[in-house]
């Protein structure tokens, strides 16, 4: 796992978010979650862009994207910048698969903002309420706390974090590219600002509508995910009236990094129905 410069940038009220698109063919958007980046997806986007234009993008507050503690990064923000980079794009209908929090950012953009898709996959996402971590409450209370502790104590506190959303264990690489945004200044600040930020009302207040998405989809959830647990991957189904469900075994919330094959073949399998 490895992370490559977004070659392009797109400015909306004074954020800068970093972003790529390559490959050939209909337009498909990838997005990340927490405390994740596009990295995360990278293997995948390299995959698919044999059949798709595939377009890549950091959230402002994550990877390479800016992280100014000025800008509200929550839920809200994001789901409202969500459905203006589809504009810049000139994507009217775009596919879109989403991890974690970026599938509360699409729910929101398609629900509040106007945005519309081709179809819609969303893997392990942040989409009913109860969600968070007890490490995740912890820090949302005392992110202020959090946010001085010495650089080598937060490390270690996020290192244990993430090793925790894998069934199968990280590799050293592995986890190295996923906390390195996090670990110099800038970045520890912004780790806690993200999670005191994050809030259950931007779900909440949207899960009313999901019965009016109407474009096909489809929820994927690791069998395994101690972050999200998978009832929550059946409660979404129930609500979305265009939905199907395939759980893979032996996966947890990193999915993509527990069972990458198993995740390429049901995302692939799928597009292909929908294209």
């Amino acid at each position: 796992m490895s992370t490559r410069a977004l070659r392009e940038r797109f400015e909306w009220r004074g954020r800068s978010v970093a972003w790529d698109r390559f490959g050939s063919g209909p337009p498909l958007v990838l997005l990340h979650g927490t405390p994740w980046s596009s990295a995360l997806w990278r293997p995948l986007a390299d995959a698919l862009a044999a059949r798709f234009t595939v377009h890549l993008w950091d959230m402002p507050g994550y990877g390479q994207s800016s992280m100014d503690p000025a800008h509200a990064v929550d839920l809200g923000q994001q789901g409202e910048l969500f459905a203006a980079l589809l504009s810049a794009w000139g994507l009217d209908r775009p596919h879109v698969v989403a991890h974690d929090f970026g599938g509360a950012v699409a729910l929101r953009a398609r629900t509040l903002h106007g945005a519309r898709y081709r179809s819609l996959c969303l893997v392990d996402v942040v989409a009913l309420s109860p969600w968070g971590s007890p490490f995740f409450e912890l820090v949302r209370q005392h992110a202020d706390v959090f946010a001085q502790m010495p650089p080598h104590v937060h490390r270690g506190a996020i290192e244990a974090y993430i090793r925790g959303a894998s069934h199968r264990g990280l590799r050293d690489d592995e986890l190295a590219t996923l906390v390195e945004p996090w670990s110099n200044e800038a970045g520890q600040a912004a780790f806690y600002r993200q999670i005191a930020q994050a809030d259950e009302r931007f779900t909440d207040e949207i899960e009313s509508l999901y019965p009016v998405i109407d474009e096909p989809t489809h929820v994927i959830w690791g069998a395994e995910d101690t972050w999200i647990p998978v009832d929550r991957a059946h409660r979404l189904r129930a609500t979305l009236p265009a939905a199907s469900l395939s759980v893979i075994e032996e996966a947890g919330h990193l999915i993509q990094l527990d069972a990458p094959v198993a995740l390429a073949v049901e995302v692939a399998g799928w597009l292909d129905r929908q294209s």
